[in-house]
């Protein structure tokens, strides 16, 4: 036995030098990147932000109710909670690829009560309890026989009976290992591959939660901006009211026209309708937050507040930087590596595999005896197989992952234009915004003071009632212009934090 597992360690030796890895080793792609962002030279935002937190970057916007929602997405929302799973996942897959490293060994037990016809007793019997293809000699009373065809022989006590048959009881306990050692690198690149893939789907699971943050930041917003114009139409309606009071009282005077008090009605119920529209706007946004957050819409009631009508702008930093702040850059990045690695796969099909196994044992006709060195059983083996002919089965295998990994490539690359394009697309609009909301605050105040001096008019009857009515239409339309204008940076400021990563980096991904 001393030989053969010298031979079985000269086996595993030889494995461990011969071990190599084949395939190209992987080196990140170059992308296209721009050295600045050019929709930032020459633009001061009138709120900068100097920094974002790191991993709170909605704190910015110095809204404590915002705050609270948010801490609620990272732990409750589904859809986070979904990639959450996917990395654990992806993360046992890693391990998994890893046991391949390391022999397998099982433990195997029998016992087996036969009858058989005398005339057959030259068969001897497997360690399993089968018949085998051996030879049988018996010594006092126990037979033993060798290896048959179909297991390991083991050894147990016969007995004749009067009939002509033999009843025979064999115990078999033995311990079994395999390994294949990864002379090719087969198993390095698979380990390497689902490696990447765990740090992509990590990728994932961040990319997930600051999209699941930024929706909840606009939804939050667009629900602050209803609070507003349900105050806006609440004070339109109370105006339209007093007009339609003084229209009503002129009439009773003979001094307004029938049809005035009926403008002056229609305009006030089209209000009431745009009131109870927003009410209604409100609620669903309201519901969408809850989801948001994880929890039954019924279970959540946010109380209309008012909010700062501050817009701070997160810092761009330096363009390239982008490449280690985006996680869905990351997770492309991390797949391409893994699409690499494939490649190695494939290519060690071209190459022969090398299986070690080895069993140790004991066969005995009583399990009292079974573990004595005269019941030993015992064997040692290698395999080397090789695929001689398969009419380019592995030539199409190596070429269709070298294809996947230049698809990847190019999705990493769309993936990173595609990033600059967002944070340039929401650079420019945040400033243009900037820009139309002071022409439009302005607009405002210009629309509600003439409306004060045409209802002044109005009532010293200098003016129609439709001079007060048009002017108190463009008064409405430049305050909900102004509302609309406030959405829309608002939204951008924090499309703005996604496009630019929300704080993440690159340095956040597991290491294996």
């Amino acid at each position: 036995m001393r030989t053969s597992l010298n031979r079985l360690a000269g086996w595993t030796a030889l494995a461990a030098l011969a071990g190599c890895t084949v395939g190209p080793n992987y080196h990140r792609p170059t992308a296209p990147v721009s050295p600045r962002f050019k929709e930032a030279a020459g633009w001061a935002p009138s709120q900068p932000a100097d920094a974002i937190d790191r991993g709170a970057w909605w704190s910015m916007f110095h809204d404590a109710q915002l705050d609270s929602l948010e801490q609620r997405v990272a732990t409750s929302n589904q859809t986070v909670a979904q990639y959450e799973a996917a990395y654990r996942e992806a993360h046992q897959v890693v391990a998994e690829a890893r046991s391949s490293f390391f022999p397998t060994i099982g433990a195997e037990g029998s016992a087996t009560h036969s009858r058989e016809p005398n005339g057959i007793s030259s068969l001897g019997t497997t360690g399993a309890g089968t018949t085998g293809t051996g030879t049988s000699t018996s010594t006092t009373g126990t037979s033993s026989g060798t290896t048959g065809s179909t297991g390991t022989t083991g050894a147990g006590a016969t007995t004749t009976s009067s009939s002509g048959t033999s009843i025979r009881t064999t115990y078999v306990a033995e311990l079994e290992a395999s390994w294949v050692p990864d002379l090719w690198g087969k198993v390095r690149r698979t380990v390497e591959s689902d490696t990447a893939l765990a740090q992509a789907s990590a990728a994932d699971l961040a990319n997930a939660r600051l999209a699941a943050q930024g929706s909840l930041a606009e939804d939050y917003f667009a629900l602050r901006v209803l609070d507003e114009q349900s105050r806006l139409y609440h004070d339109t309606v109370a105006d339209y009211q007093k007009f339609l009071t003084v229209t009503t009282n002129q009439y009773t005077y003979g001094t307004q026209a029938r049809s005035a008090v009926i403008t002056a009605q229609t305009q006030l119920y089209a209000a009431q309708a745009q009131l109870i529209d927003v009410g209604v706007r409100r609620s669903a946004m309201e519901h969408a937050i809850a989801v948001l957050v994880g929890v039954p819409p019924a279970a959540l009631t946010i109380t209309p507040a008012t909010f700062a009508r501050d817009v701070p702008v997160a810092p761009t930093d330096v363009a390239s930087s982008l490449l280690e702040r985006r996680p869905d850059i990351a997770a492309a990045e991390r797949r391409m590596a893994s699409a690499n690695a494939l490649v190695g796969v494939a290519v060690s099909a071209y190459y022969p595999s090398l299986t070690l196994s080895g069993d140790y044992g004991s066969g005995a006709s009583s399990i009292g005896s079974l573990f004595t060195s005269a019941a030993s059983l015992w064997s040692v083996g290698a395999e080397l197989a090789d695929t001689l002919i398969d009419f380019g089965a592995r030539r199409a295998r190596v070429r269709e992952q070298r294809a996947a990994y230049d698809e990847s490539v190019a999705t990493y690359r769309q993936t990173v234009l595609t990033a600059f394009q967002g944070v340039e697309d929401e650079l420019s609009a945040l400033h243009v915004y900037q820009q139309e909301q002071a022409v439009l605050l302005q607009t405002e105040a210009s629309a509600r003071q003439a409306v004060q001096l045409d209802l002044n008019q109005y009532r010293e009857g200098t003016v129609d009632y439709t001079t007060v009515i048009t002017a108190q239409a463009t008064a409405l339309t430049a305050s909900q212009n102004v509302l609309t204008v406030l959405q829309e940076r608002l939204q951008s400021s924090v499309v703005l934090v996604e496009d630019l990563g929300g704080g993440w980096s690159a340095r956040d991904l597991p290491k294996s």
